[in-house]
């Protein structure tokens, strides 16, 4: 009787292991091509979740990580009592926040505008001048930003005085500085992000469009009920990743472009993490701030994929 009870086991068992080196065959090239990816997050993504611990501690670099004096909580008190907290907190959520509203639905307004125009070449032109700026840097960037809005030479003020105004020196207005960030993110980003929409509305049927036209649908109609509810998963997926990133504003273009003028609103929690990180050399501190904001930017994706499943039956999980 017991080899009769072991037999099916053996069995099945032999069978998963057939059917698993059967799958491993059929699908090794995707798995090494999927390899580096995964190295790289494990590598870069991954162990560095260690260093972690620094948050707990006095850290000190020549003592290191076992050494260090153990402090607890101490340094998220820290920067939950420091009074720059709510205006830090502020600032890069309005940032975030701006970002959101007026740069998402963007790249969703020009993946239609390309994807209603019929000829074929001035349409890979303005693909191509759009997605140009995604490969420029920061840098080179902010550099623009701050050129173009010169008081003395740059071209916006050249055109305020061509119409008789006083120049305008943009980059040491502190009610600007949203602004400037945001439209250079939309102007850096529209094109490259656009792609994702492009892809989405290659998988939405034709047939559905001639359908809309016979029973006399005009084009506006057949972008609002046939075009943007073929997309609407892409675009539910993409707005539940930007919700994530509110907080996680591009430190690099806010650092470049801001100045002791426009520290009002323009210091954020990432440029306030540089200081007391890098300069101050408090690292616990900085990596205690990251930390705090991570679990923010966690809490804000999963709502708004709970709410987006509960609403549009489209999530990430």
């Amino acid at each position: 009787m017991k080899l009769t009870a072991r037999q099916p086991a053996a069995y099945t068992n032999k069978k998963l292991s057939s059917r698993a080196i059967r799958t491993w065959h059929r699908t090794k090239y995707l798995w090494l091509l999927f390899l580096p990816c995964l190295i790289y997050f494990l590598v870069f993504r991954y162990a560095p979740m260690f260093g972690l611990i620094i948050t707990f501690q006095n850290y000190n670099v020549f003592k290191g990580i076992w050494a260090s004096e153990w402090v607890g909580f101490k340094y998220y008190e820290m920067f939950l009592s420091n009074p720059d907290f709510f205006k830090l907190l502020r600032n890069t959520f309005l940032l975030g926040l701006y970002k959101l509203v007026f740069g998402f639905p963007a790249p969703i307004v020009l993946a239609l505008m390309l994807h209603e125009l019929k000829n074929a070449v001035f349409k890979r032109f303005v693909q191509t001048v759009s997605y140009l700026p995604h490969f420029i840097s920061n840098v080179i960037v902010a550099s623009m930003v701050i050129m173009f809005l010169s008081p003395t030479g740059g071209v916006i003020n050249h055109w305020i005085r061509a119409l008789g105004l006083e120049p305008i020196n943009f980059m040491m207005e502190p009610g600007m500085f949203r602004s400037i960030y945001v439209l250079s993110e939309i102007w850096q980003h529209i094109g490259w992000e656009t792609i994702i929409y492009l892809a989405a509305l290659t998988s939405v049927d034709p047939g559905l469009y001639e359908a809309a036209g016979i029973d006399g649908a005009g084009r506006w109609s057949k972008m609002w009920h046939v075009t943007l509810p073929g997309i609407a998963p892409a675009i539910v997926i993409v707005f539940i990743l930007n919700v994530g990133k509110v907080l996680e504003i591009g430190f690099e273009k806010v650092f470049l472009m801001y100045n002791p003028a426009v520290y009002e609103t323009a210091d954020m929690i990432g440029t306030y993490v540089y200081r007391v990180g890098l300069v101050q050399g408090n690292f616990s501190y900085a990596s205690a701030i990251d930390l705090f904001m991570g679990v923010i930017s966690l809490i804000f994706i999963c709502s708004a994929n709970y709410i987006s499943r509960k609403i549009s039956e489209h999530s990430l999980w």
